[in-house]
């Protein structure tokens, strides 16, 4: 007989306890004004199955028999609640039901209710079943599945695509969505391959798109619109390989926009395509890229003058190249796994996303990390912060001062600098809490000048890089 046999009545059996009326003992209001429904369901069958219920069920116990739980999930909407209810209580989701759209609410909910399996499965589904669909709305997925690491196997679809299909992403319906970030990243990605002349026309579409007001006819424009269009893409235009288009090509489709190229690689330029033999023509366009999803070159240029302890308008003595060695959202946030990729590693720079916002933080650790529970001793460490990724100037940069103390090496820790920047932190309690990896604090404290942030609160990672440095 098949180990399974009873499995389907059982399923039955369970969603005819979630209709019965008689006998709950929880509700959940799900939604937000107007769109608010109150579901009846039962502590024993959420408390086993949804991690996330478990933690608010422990805190929230029925006080007396008179008295239900009841529990506010205002993040979700109550037709998504609806089908993940069934889900819980069935173990059963037919999603050839729904729309995509759908499947991804049903996926973001089942993240906040911490549904692992239910997770995994909804990926699975979308790749395998939803290709064309996924590529045509490619901003909508990579959004989605970078907003949280348990997205993996989505991730890991999009970087392929990138690498190996990126015109479908420049040819997907919500193309001039994509953030600026993510186009970079495509753009600069290792193995990237497209025509020059193509992924230019793709960037000008792109910038034009983000202001109505300009039209595809540069001969049109006024001083403000190139203005305008400059603004939109003077982060993306140093990644463009301008150097490997045809003289015809860069006559004909990038020189009508010559006003919103930088003047001294606009210069070099035509140059270069008036004498491509001219030895004297330096390329300062196809800067290093960086192969980072929080941070740019410009950030990297700026970290690279604290290192070499230049002022911000001092030019550049040394060119360092960053080399990812981790990535959180690839590799895991536990300290274990920090220090088996990192220990022994020297001058190595810590790059964080701040969930929910748009702040960086990080720190520089020229000396090499353990797992041996001692300080480490440098006076050349630093830790800084962006209150804004896009605001590169409004920056906090902290020295160290106490260089006796200025890092903390431990095995039940991940990246430490004293106090005044922690990440997974992980004691006894925390040690089947999944979450501890990837929070983080930042203390006033004298090892280091100053605070990089206003709040002493807890943080959560959104992401979080690790680079090693080397003299270029």
């Amino acid at each position: 007989m098949n180990d399974n046999t009873f499995l389907p009545k059982l399923s039955q059996n369970l969603l005819e306890i979630l209709e019965d009326n008689e006998f709950y003992d929880v509700t959940i209001e799900v939604g937000n004004d107007p769109y608010v429904k109150i579901f009846r369901a039962h502590i024993v069958v959420l408390y086993y199955r949804s991690p996330y219920l478990r933690r608010i069920l422990s805190t929230n116990k029925k006080q007396n028999d008179e008295i239900l739980v009841h529990i506010k999930l205002p993040n979700i909407s109550p037709e998504i609640f609806q089908i993940i209810l069934r889900y819980i209580y069935g173990g059963k989701l037919s999603l050839k039901e729904y729309d995509t759209s759908d499947i991804i609410k049903i996926m973001v909910a089942a993240i906040e209710l911490n549904l692992q399996e239910l997770i995994t499965h909804l990926q699975s589904f979308l790749i395998e079943n939803k290709k064309d669909w996924i590529e045509q709305n490619f901003n909508l997925i990579y959004q989605t599945s970078y907003g949280n690491n348990s997205f993996s196997r989505l991730q890991n679809f999009c970087t392929e695509l990138m690498s190996k299909e990126p015109e479908k992403i420049f040819n997907s319906i919500d193309f001039i969505s994509l953030s600026e970030n993510c186009l970079i990243s495509l753009i600069q990605h290792d193995n990237f391959q497209m025509d020059v002349i193509k992924v230019w026309e793709h960037i000008l579409k792109w910038g034009i798109a983000r202001n109505p007001e300009l039209t595809s006819d540069p001969s049109s424009y006024s001083k403000d619109d190139f203005n305008i269009l400059k603004n939109i893409l003077e982060q993306i235009i140093p990644f463009i390989k301008f150097y490997n288009l045809t003289s015809g090509e860069f006559l004909d489709k990038v020189y009508p926009y010559k006003k919103i190229i930088p003047k001294e690689l606009r210069e070099n330029l035509v140059k270069y395509f008036l004498n491509p033999n001219n030895q004297s023509v330096k390329k300062f366009n196809n800067p290093k890229s960086i192969d980072s999803r929080i941070i740019t070159i410009q950030h990297a240029e700026l970290i690279s003058k604290w290192i070499d302890r230049l002022e911000i308008t001092d030019k550049i003595k040394n060119s360092y190249e960053f080399k990812l060695i981790l990535r959180g959202s690839r590799d895991g946030f536990s300290p274990s796994k920090f220090h088996e990729t990192c220990d022994n590693r020297s001058h190595t720079i810590l790059i964080i996303k701040v969930k929910d916002s748009n702040e960086i933080l990080g720190g520089y650790n020229p000396i090499m990390w353990t797992s041996d529970i001692t300080w480490g001793a440098t006076k050349d460490s630093f830790i800084f912060s962006f209150k804004n990724k896009n605001d590169i100037e409004n920056y906090i940069l902290s020295r160290v001062k106490v260089e006796k103390c200025a890092i903390i090496n431990g095995y039940n820790c991940g990246p430490s600098f004293a106090a005044g920047l922690i990440i997974g932190i992980m004691n006894g309690d925390d040690i089947h809490n999944n979450n501890i990896h990837n929070r983080g604090y930042c203390r006033k404290n004298i090892i280091y000048e100053k605070p990089i942030r206003e709040t002493v609160d807890d943080f959560a990672l959104e992401e979080c890089e690790i680079f090693q440095i080397t003299k270029c």
